[in-house]
């Protein structure tokens, strides 16, 4: 194993004593997946301390349960811990490597690719209608959007950041998989396959013991879940705006802008309110969160995500109420450019968590379906 495929000796070290004492007490194995995947186990190298700490959802209920937490001298931090390793996970399967220095600056990669990203539809825009036409109106039934921007360019530039970011992220997931030892067509194809993607859908083990997740306190509550939901909901919601938006232009020869009431724009409306609400409750609970269970050092890539998440969806809902004013051409390069930003950084932020809980989901379903080894 290459030194940059290993987690630093300290943080591996601690990984391994930390998953003997709770394979050893046990008290909190009804909790969610990670301990019963623990208990599977008589020893944790590497590769299975990277799996159990990306299987674990952070729900915080371990760390109240724990008769060894601080102040104890056993100082048992357990959910702290897996989120130190998830964080050194992230940066061993990063791909291209050379960009790994990206996920430990989440909050400034995704400020400064904002930023590229605005110069850049900006630049777009001024090309093909200058200065005035950047400022001036421009009513539906002249393009709208189109009369500064063109949907060949929208679509040229999207489609290299989409295709970028699909790559990258599927290349890291394939060296995730292949840490785990498993073989690569069960990841794609099995029911364990399945019924991971399906446990991932519906967050199940974000409801710790039953009660909910004990984040930001002590009190169990469904809050962290539901925020989560709407959030994946606003992007299915966006994502199936798009692609009915492609069927009418392509298969139905019908061109944007569309109207309010259409489709496109009802399904985009309803996603972007979702990704302005369920970010904005997430980041309210990370501000009261109890910083003791988890991992200071990824607040900016935590942060930054779901800033940028709101940024983009804010934008956009201003910019279909604003789309046949002065400020469109403005707020036009804003939203795209945060957008640009939001696919670019999908590999190089907290976005690669849901990537790789759901081969940990998978790699649980294939366990569940193996014998215990003998203890």
């Amino acid at each position: 194993m290459r030194p940059a495929d290993r987690l630093p000796p300290e943080l591996a070290a601690e990984g391994e004593r930390v998953m003997r004492l709770c394979n050893a007490c046990r008290y909190c194995e009804g909790f969610c997946a990670v301990f019963p995947a623990l208990e599977r186990r008589l020893s944790f190298a590497e590769a299975d301390l990277v799996y159990l700490a990306n299987l674990c959802h952070n729900c915080g209920e371990c760390w109240y349960a724990c008769q060894y937490a601080p102040p104890h001298e056993f100082e048992l931090a357990f959910s702290r811990t897996l989120a130190q390793i998830r964080a050194a996970s992230y940066q061993q399967n990063v791909r291209p490597r050379a960009l790994a220095g990206l996920l430990r600056h989440g909050g400034r990669t995704a400020a400064w690719l904002s930023a590229a990203g605005l110069l850049l539809f900006l630049a777009l825009e001024l090309a093909r209608g200058g200065m005035a036409g950047l400022v001036a109106p421009h009513a539906d039934a002249a393009g709208a959007f189109h009369a500064l921007l063109s949907h060949g360019a929208m679509v040229a530039v999207f489609l290299a950041a989409g295709l970028w970011a699909a790559a990258a992220l599927a290349l890291g997931l394939a060296a995730f998989w292949r840490q785990t030892g498993e073989r690569f067509g069960d990841l794609v194809a099995s029911r364990a396959a399945a019924r991971g993607f399906w446990d991932a859908l519906r967050l199940r083990y974000l409801d710790g013991g039953g009660g909910g997740c004990a984040y930001p306190d002590e009190v169990p509550s469904p809050a962290r879940r539901r925020l989560h939901h709407l959030t994946v909901a606003g992007f299915g919601l966006c994502f199936a705006s798009t692609s009915v938006a492609a069927v009418y232009h392509y298969g139905l020869h019908l061109p944007a802008p569309y109207p309010i009431l259409s489709l496109p724009v009802v399904l985009g409306t309803l996603g972007g309110a979702g990704l302005l609400a369920g970010p904005a409750g997430l980041l309210w609970l990370k501000l009261r969160r109890n910083p003791a269970i988890v991992d200071p050092a990824q607040t900016g890539l935590d942060v930054g995500f779901l800033v940028l998440l709101q940024l983009a969806a804010g934008t956009g809902l201003l910019l279909m109420a604003l789309r046949q004013t002065a400020a469109m051409g403005t707020l036009l390069a804003l939203h795209l450019g945060l957008v640009l930003a939001l696919f670019v950084t999908m590999p190089y932020g907290k976005f690669v968590h849901a990537v790789y809980r759901y081969a940990a989901l998978v790699r649980y379903a294939l366990e569940q379906r193996r014998p215990r080894a003998a203890r």
